[in-house]
């Protein structure tokens, strides 16, 4: 489902991704992980369109991101960091705004929006100002509206920033179930014991490159000593 070759991006003379080349298959919950500054949000980046490959080539779904854009977006998810929400409009209000972009009739987007509110706890927040909800409310506002349009990709980039336990085990089961029937999701995180919890395989970027791939008990074995994936994300990235 995702294809890299040889991927490049450079700013300037700044290498950001540096000849990196990933096959990630259908149905499979990918971690990247690496230090901050690492390359990880940039390559999401050019996943999903936002910024062009220096060279090299990448694909998602058979799509060429570069010249298949538009196909591209039509099956992809994505999840910044920083999600922007509109904060003068209510939930039920942006899930309507997000089923105009893609162009679907308001019957659709009624019984989508009814399936995920109910899914994600949103009913009694239904008609509340995006701007007077805590950020995990607002979080589950971003997956309602990012599975609308039923995407068979989603890149999320750090899901589980500022959230509380509850809501990082329904994000996390929402994730493990959406692999299960056949979406193939790329994720990044700092919070590497979710990373092992979750990942079918894990790659670790480091200074632009892709230093290390596997299972998390590839991982393991690649790393130090002492059973955890942090203790080999450490050894690996040189920092232990």
């Amino acid at each position: 489902m995702i294809e890299i070759k040889d991927a490049w991006k450079n700013f300037g003379e700044k290498v950001a991704v540096k000849n990196l080349s990933l096959s990630i298959p259908r149905g499979e919950l990918f971690c990247l992980l690496g230090p901050n500054g690492a390359g990880k949000t940039t390559t999401m980046k050019m996943l999903c369109g936002l910024l062009r490959p220096t060279q090299g080539s990448m694909s998602v779904g058979g799509f060429d991101i570069v010249t298949q854009t538009a196909e591209v977006r039509k099956i992809l998810g994505y999840i910044p960091d920083t999600p922007f929400l509109y904060e003068r409009l209510t939930p039920v209000e942006f899930m309507e705004f997000i089923g105009d972009v893609y162009g679907f009739d308001r019957a659709r987007v009624q019984a989508e929006q009814d399936r995920w509110f109910k899914l994600l706890g949103l009913d009694e927040y239904r008609n509340v100002l995006i701007k007077d909800l805590s950020h995990g409310w607002r979080q589950r506002v971003v997956y309602a509206s990012t599975f609308l349009h039923e995407p068979t990709v989603m890149l999320v980039d750090e899901p589980f920033i500022g959230l509380d336990p509850f809501s990082i085990r329904l994000i996390k089961n929402l994730l493990k179930e959406m692999t299960r029937n056949g979406m193939t999701i790329i994720l990044t995180t700092h919070i590497l014991a979710l990373a092992e919890d979750l990942a079918d395989r894990l790659g670790i970027i480091q200074r632009g490159e892709l230093v290390a791939l596997g299972t998390l008990q590839e991982l393991l074995a690649q790393g130090a000593k002492g059973g955890r994936l942090e203790d080999a994300f450490l050894s690996i990235t040189g920092e232990i």
